[in-house]
């Protein structure tokens, strides 16, 4: 049969689009490869930067674009990396994830290999410590919070602005510290659950000061939850606030870091807690015309007397208080002192609370308690008795103040009283013992008359 020339010529052009086709898609096969191999390396590249970051995104799902498609919550260690902690944010409540190594294998919380892992889980997070982890891709299983990151702890340190050289017993300081991992601030929201930040102060055992020998203690711990004088919650700056109401002396305050697996300190150089530049004493009056007089007096060694003002409040023997502030010195000559008038109320314990607000020689700002300060008004009992000489028929007269009078005769029968009252109850304690005896006596001779009745009626018989 003979072929027609046509079909022939037919045949030859399928075949040559055929392997035009094979070539052009075998080309684009090898150019897609190629770039999802280069998409591959820069990933790792990529995972290796937010590694050194101390950062990690999750990977998110991409079946298109990926040769192998990678798996929510999935992340890669770098071959370099001789150990590595990780902290994982999950739903508050909820169970410890689940690691899963490249080779597949699963590590939990309650199976673990103790010589490479230290495991800490939380309410709201998990701390894994992973001693030469497996190199390649990792993955996370669990309620880990959504946008939330990886966040690898590689070197986790705390800068705190130094302390004043100088600071007053009383003062109340403000210090703000900042956490970095490596160096890379941590912004991460929920840091701040995993981590403990201490103010401790220990003394220099310094022979010269008060504070010789004395024990280190904790101050206080920073805060970042917008209460107290932390300004914002969750900007990543901690908050310190704390007292000096110690021992005077030199101390080396040391900021500690507490993470559960992780333990961290700075010192800083010692400073010097001088005493209260401020002292109060007191004019006291026993009379109910005129009022005490509270006398304030500033040591000017480091502090500004004229930049002082102070806030204060009395409280009464009643405990009825009375607040007053010292704003000038307008009613003072000298910079150094303050007055107050405290009215009289009654006799008593009376209690001055005091805060002042200034500057120091060196022009910082500073604010501070005074101690309580208290004071006793004496009544009139102990007053000497007030006498006046009037002129009777030409002679000098002793008149002794009435009221004074009164009241030492209301005390005297108020004693003569309770003699006799005591006097009453001693004859009526005796009556009644020699009432109970002779009722006592009469029963017995009932009792002998009885039996002497019997016995001779016995004998009778």
């Amino acid at each position: 049969m003979e072929i027609p020339k046509s079909l022939v010529i037919f045949c030859l052009l399928l075949t040559h689009v055929n392997i035009a086709f094979s070539a052009e898609t075998a080309q684009a096969l090898v150019q897609d490869t190629t770039l999802n191999k280069t998409r591959h390396n820069n990933i790792a590249e990529d995972d290796k930067k937010l590694l050194l970051n101390g950062k990690i995104d999750f990977y998110q799902s991409d079946n298109t674009t990926n040769e192998i498609p990678y798996f929510d919550n999935r992340f890669r260690i770098d071959a370099e990396l001789d150990e590595i902690t990780l902290v994982f944010f999950r739903e508050r409540g909820s169970t410890p994830v689940i690691l899963v190594q490249p080779d597949g294998k699963k590590i939990r919380a309650n199976d673990y290999d103790h010589e490479k892992v230290k495991w800490h889980d939380d309410r709201t997070f998990d701390m894994i410590k992973i001693s030469k982890p497996m190199p390649g891709p990792w993955q996370a299983i669990g309620d880990i919070l959504p946008d939330s990151k990886i966040l690898v702890v590689s070197d986790v340190s705390i800068a705190v602005d130094p302390l004043p050289e100088v600071v007053l017993s009383g003062e109340t300081l403000k210090v703000v510290g900042r956490l970095y991992n490596g160096n890379q601030k941590i912004d991460v929201l929920g840091f701040k659950d995993t981590v403990q930040l201490d103010v401790n102060f220990f003394s220099t055992n310094n022979s010269a000061y008060d504070n010789f020998g004395r024990d280190g203690f904790k101050l206080t711990s920073f805060e970042d939850n917008g209460r107290d004088l932390d300004e914002y919650a969750g900007d990543g700056l901690y908050t310190g606030e704390f007292v000096l109401d110690f021992a005077t002396g030199e101390w080396q305050p040391v900021f500690i870091i507490k993470l559960p697996l992780i333990t961290r300190e700075l010192r800083q150089k010692p400073i010097l807690l001088y005493q209260s530049p401020i002292t109060l004493t007191v004019e006291t009056s026993n009379e109910e015309s005129s009022p005490h007089n509270l006398l304030i007096t500033i040591d000017p060694t480091y502090v500004d007397p004229s930049s002082l003002v102070f806030q204060g409040k009395t409280t009464f023997p009643d405990r009825q208080t009375k607040p007053f502030s010292i704003i000038n010195n307008e009613s003072n000559e000298d910079a150094i002192t303050r007055t107050q008038i405290i009215p009289y109320t009654e006799p008593g314990i009376h209690r001055v609370n005091l805060s002042a607000f200034g500057r120091t020689t060196t022009g910082r700002e500073f604010r501070l308690v005074v101690p309580e300060f208290t004071f006793n008004v004496k009544g009139s009992l102990n007053k000497t008795l007030k006498t006046t000489t009037e002129e009777i028929d030409g002679d000098q007269a002793l008149i002794v103040d009435t009221s004074i009078q009164d009241l030492a005769d209301k005390n005297r029968k108020m004693l003569e009283d309770i003699a006799e009252q005591k006097k009453i109850k001693e004859e009526d304690k005796t009556q009644t013992i020699l009432l109970i005896a002779a009722g006592n006596g009469i029963i017995i001779l009932i009792a002998l008359a009885i039996f002497l009745v019997m016995r001779k009626r016995k004998l009778k018989q």
